[in-house]
């Protein structure tokens, strides 16, 4: 494991409230060894060197602290922005848990965002965190197909048991829900898949879907998805595809997303999942809101 320096690790968004109610941001690790064919954190404007490489940062749990001790506001710090916090190393290393642990000490709500089942384990804390604060858990599936899957996202746990992990989370009170992105052009964005999804998503019990119809392609990045699209997909001349239709455009999104939105946004009707930001935020922070107004009363 390498080491990298860092002054400060839990920081103030940009657009604090915006995405998902986070109001602060904590990458421990930097890099990722998960191999996700399409991260956008490989992207060159991120200067990542050795994106594949996982480094953590020196003393980490001593800077978090005194970040969290310095806040004059509490609120909502979220993790896995730029690299998965459950990484295999976590394992071991267990930095994750003892920060989450140190989010609980300090009167903080978690967001956590993350496509490993390892999460699991850690259900004891987020536990303790929501006694006090908003505890929010995204879980990334864009197929419910494990082989599929295995070729876009090959060194993490399969679909199968990430739905078990929402199950896991739901089944304990946990506000969990799916990030349903990136949507891959000629490859996930069906009908069958859209469905599938949403499916999956009421039986395991997700309170919502948070959805992206396609995908974002900068330097560096693309030319890396580009090659295992012709590593993973020999069959299909699917780099073709993409130049013919989008070019170097930053946004792809799906040819069938107009259609694609219709179908996801009915079947999240039909099941009662929550797919709007707005919605998912007030949903998870209800409760605590009026707790904290109640006080002035």
């Amino acid at each position: 494991m390498d080491y990298i320096s860092a002054k400060n690790i839990v920081i103030k968004t940009n657009n604090p409230g915006n995405w998902f109610g986070i109001d602060y941001n904590m990458n421990i690790y930097r890099g990722c060894c998960h191999g996700c064919i399409y991260c956008d954190s490989r992207s060159d404007c991120y200067r990542i060197d050795h994106f594949d490489t996982v480094r953590v940062k020196e003393d980490a749990l001593r800077i978090i602290r005194d970040d969290l001790r310095r806040k004059v506001k509490s609120g909502v710090v979220g993790t896995g922005s730029m690299s998965d916090p459950y990484n295999p190393f976590e394992k071991e290393m267990e930095l994750t848990r003892h920060a989450l642990e140190l989010i609980d000490a300090f009167g903080f709500g978690a967001s956590i965002a993350t496509k490993s089942a390892l999460l699991k384990r850690d259900i004891d804390v987020l536990l303790g965190i929501r006694e006090h604060s908003p505890v929010i858990c995204k879980v990334t599936v864009t197929t419910t197909d494990d082989g599929l899957a295995k070729k876009v996202e090959p060194y993490v746990s399969v679909p199968t048991q990430r739905l078990e992990l929402i199950q896991a989370l739901s089944g304990k009170g946990i506000f969990t829900g799916i990030l349903m992105m990136p949507i891959l052009p000629f490859l996930e964005d069906n009908e069958d898949n859209i469905r599938s999804i949403v499916k999956a998503a009421h039986e395991v019990g997700a309170a919502f879907i948070y959805p992206a119809l396609g995908v974002t392609l900068r330097n560096n990045q693309r030319e890396w998805y580009f090659d295992r699209l012709r590593e993973q997909f020999p069959e299909r001349d699917l780099v073709t595809e993409y130049m013919k239709r989008y070019g170097n455009s930053y946004q792809c999104p799906s040819p069938e997303s107009k259609k694609l939105w219709s179908i996801f946004s009915k079947e999240c009707e039909r099941y009662g999942i929550l797919y709007r930001m707005p919605d998912i935020i007030h949903s998870y922070k209800k409760n605590y809101q009026i707790t904290q107004l109640s006080l002035f009363d």
